[in-house]
Parts: structure tokens; sequence; C-alpha cells
């Protein structure tokens, strides 16, 4: 994984934090850090008092994201939202919301969006081959926000950059990152290699594209996880 071209990780968190980064939807720019109130979401948003994920409430707080960055929202959105806490009951701190708009086994080709809270943690996964398809190689496109990238090469991790206690007790396999703000493409260096990322505090919407994702394919550092 190699940082985009010409921005270093100083200057992305600089832009990002401050936040002078214009971010266009519709034609409109927007600046990321609007005086809108910043976005803040508890653990107990996303649980009944039973215990169990309220999938329903994680999907509020994706719109949420996409409305404090002006993200458009799309028809059908919210329907095809893919959510998951991986099973552990900690999805503010970790877990996923993906929205698939295209995933071609035959032709193999996708395009997805990511949307990721602020502060949380995508786990450490990899791809591999099924039956049916190859391995999945992929990239990242930052369309809002800042999300730390992670994947193979020499160990870097910034001092904001701290994997949560309750993945593999605060641990990961590789420890290269890219901080990718607006604009950002960030490419798996290889088909096959393990990677995570970690949202800025105003959280990230990413558009991940590949040549095709297959479920069966996917395996996670964290064997307590459970997907999908």
């Amino acid at each position: 994984m190699t940082q985009h071209d010409g921005v270093s990780r100083r200057d992305v968190l600089k832009v990002v934090g401050a936040g002078l980064v214009a971010a266009a939807t519709g034609g409109a720019a927007r600046a990321e850090t609007e005086k809108a109130p910043k976005l803040a979401f508890k653990n107990a948003d996303f649980y009944g008092a039973d215990g169990k994920f309220k999938p329903e409430a994680a999907k509020d707080a994706v719109i949420e994201l996409m409305k404090y960055h002006g993200y458009p929202i799309l028809k059908g959105v919210r329907e095809k939202l893919w959510i998951s806490d991986y099973g552990i009951g900690q999805h503010a701190t970790l877990g996923l919301a993906a929205c698939m708009f295209m995933n071609n086994e035959k032709d193999r080709y996708m395009l997805m969006d990511i949307y990721l809270l602020p502060n949380q943690f995508l786990p450490e996964h990899w791809h591999e081959a099924t039956d049916k398809n190859p391995v999945k190689m992929e990239g990242w496109l930052v369309r809002h926000g800042l999300s730390h990238i992670v994947g193979e090469g020499e160990p870097n991790l910034g001092k904001d950059v701290v994997i949560p206690k309750c993945h593999m007790d605060g641990t990961a396999t590789v420890m290269h990152e890219v901080a990718a703000g607006p604009g950002d493409f960030v490419p798996l260096n290889r088909a096959g290699a393990h990677h995570w990322q970690l949202a800025g505090p105003d959280g990230a919407i990413l558009s991940e594209v590949a040549n095709v994702h297959d479920n069966a394919g996917v395996r996670h550092a964290d064997k307590k996880l459970i997907f999908p």
C-alpha cells in the first residue's frame, strides 16, 4: 500500500482536522465540518434492553453520517444497507455498513460504498479464491471524512491509530497505514493481503472498487468474529 501521490499523512490529517476539505455532492461543495453538531454515537444506541443488536438503529446512524457529510441519500440506499457488528456487541467501536451497488460475477466487477461511523474499526481481513471467483483485488476512494487504511508494509501507525481492545486484544497482524482523506485512492498492494481500517473523528464514506466480491472467500484474523 502506498500513500496517495503528493499527499503526506501529515498533510491529510492537517487538512481534514481543520475542516477545510470541501466535498462535492450534486454539483455543490460543502465543507467537511460545517457548524452542524458533531456526530456522536453511544454503543447503547445500537442495542436493545435484551442486548440484541438493532440493525435499524445502525441504519439510522448511517443516514445521519450521510447527512452530516452531504452525501446524496440515493433512492433505495437505506434498504440496501448491509450492517454488521460481527457478533461482538460493540458496534460503535467495531462494525461495518455497506451498500453494494453492483457485484457482477459473470464479468467480474463490483462497486460498493462503505460507511464507517466516527472512530469505528473495520476488522482485519483478507480474501481468498473460491470455487466461483478469483481472489478479490480492491481499492478505496475516500469520498468524505478520514480513514486510516492499513495493510502490508513497513509498520508506521500514528499515535492516533488505536486498535480497539475487542479486536484480538488490541492487536492486528499488519501495520502499514495510509491516512486517506477526500479524493485519495488507496489500492491493496496485492490480492490476498490482510487489511483493516479505522475511521477518523468525523467517520468516513468510501467507494470500493474490485474485480468481484464473494462472501465465501472472506477470512478474518480475529476468529471470534461472526461474518456475514
